[in-house]
């Protein structure tokens, strides 16, 4: 069963990852392009070939990949909280994330050429990076007491950081310039505009690091749903693993936000979808759950390059219309279960 399923789930990515290459402003032959690997001549065009490898093809890659590590990430964060509303949002990543953008936004005009000529090219990643990493340790260190981690003490921390966040960001936005707004604001939405070979080489080995450290903890992932005193009696080191998971998935989802923006409910209603379709147990729902997750960010790039002609619709708006209607179905089933 288990094998159809991964067949069934490739078999889709492999469509998707076809639909995103040839279709957009500019159509190309894709069945052409991939028969002249093998020697085929069928004098493709030079504008072709440069879409095709330099454009589209490492985009569906970072595509898939931060739509898996966003998937994955949910679907942890769910595990860790026990909360079937949790996302990595929830610990401060994106809203850390983001105060990080806009500070360096702000402060880019500020910045002296030659010393920090470096900086201008990189800042809109080491910037937001910092400040995810940055809020997430807050979070986690305001969470314990005596050497352990509270999740709901960790969750509502996470509610006043993000506030907090919010807040700075607000006054920020407020004495910033149209042009820097207009930044803040396009980034914030999301987007792979910036996605090339240099970021796959960055993104792909760290994230494959991170996917197998996650898939090896799934039989902890499986005890820790019974509780976290059953899982202590069962031999999982409740707060080792925690505070693993937590440093991990802060690490490669701040990685994202910084590449990205702010690409929201991903990393919530993919592990619900999985769920429903597969189950509970972690060691399926996480592989499965980090291919669903890349195979809906690819699609959602797909909508957002063909919506509006010579133009790129944000990923996030797209992905909020996707997500924003199923958190509701979520909250009203919620409701119903509690009343």
């Amino acid at each position: 069963m288990n094998k159809k399923i991964f067949i069934l789930t490739s078999v889709i990515l492999l469509v998707s990852f076809y639909l995103n290459i040839s279709f957009g402003d500019a159509s190309i032959g894709i069945n052409k392009i991939l028969l002249s690997l093998f020697g085929i001549d069928f004098n493709i065009p030079e504008v072709s070939k440069f879409i095709f490898y330099e454009i589209r093809l490492p985009r569906v890659i970072i595509a898939f990949i931060v739509g898996s590590i966003l998937a994955l990430s949910g679907t942890i964060m769910q595990a860790i909280f026990r909360n079937p509303l949790a996302d990595p949002g929830l610990i401060g990543v994106s809203s850390g994330g983001a105060v990080g953008a806009i500070l360096f936004i702000i402060s880019a005009n500020y910045l002296n050429a030659h010393t920090f000529m470096w900086l201008q090219d990189s800042g809109m990643i080491i910037f937001p990076m910092i400040g995810a990493m940055a809020t997430t340790f807050l979070v986690y260190k305001l969470s314990q007491s005596n050497g352990k981690t509270n999740v709901a003490v960790m969750l509502l921390t996470g509610l006043a950081i993000n506030a907090i966040a919010g807040t700075i960001i607000g006054y920020a936005t407020y004495f910033s310039t149209d042009d820097q707004l207009r930044s803040f604001t396009f980034w914030s939405l999301g987007s792979l505009g910036r996605a090339d070979w240099g970021l796959v080489q960055v993104l792909f080995p760290l994230t494959v690091i991170a996917i197998i450290y996650k898939i090896s903890l799934r039989r902890e992932l499986n005890l820790m749903l019974l509780g976290e005193r059953e899982a202590l009696y069962l031999g999982v080191n409740i707060e080792k693993t925690k505070r693993n998971l937590i440093i991990v998935t802060s690490s490669i989802v701040g990685l994202t936000v910084s590449i990205c923006g702010m690409i929201g409910f991903i990393g919530l209603i993919t592990p619900h979808i999985c769920r429903l379709i597969f189950g509970p147990n972690h060691n399926l729902l996480l592989p499965l759950s980090g291919m669903v997750g890349g195979i809906i960010l690819v699609n959602a790039d797909l909508v957002s390059r063909i919506s509006i002609p010579y133009s790129e619709l944000p990923i996030g708006i797209v992905t909020s219309l996707i997500g924003a209607p199923f958190f509701l179905y979520l909250i009203i089933k919620t409701k119903k279960v509690l009343f």
